[in-house]
């Protein structure tokens, strides 16, 4: 399965751990959404594409607490 994720500046707590909310797709167009603790690429990679990237992101900082999301999404 293949997946498009845009981040957002929405953070949760799943079982205590801090997750950002990402907003997606599957390939086939199906909406999803994801709650992803750490994102990291590979030292050795040039990162700085990445990292500019990553800085157009919203900052975190919205907490809401992971209620209204499905009990089977919790960790």
């Amino acid at each position: 399965m293949k997946i498009t994720l845009e981040s957002t500046s929405q953070i949760v707590q799943f079982n205590g751990i801090e997750c950002r909310v990402w907003e997606g797709e599957t390939e086939s167009g199906i909406p999803l959404t994801a709650f992803i603790p750490r994102v990291a690429v590979q030292r050795e990679q040039d990162t700085s594409q990445f990292e500019r990237e990553l800085q157009e992101r919203p900052q975190p900082g919205v907490r809401v607490p992971a209620v209204g999301w499905p009990p089977r999404m919790a960790l």
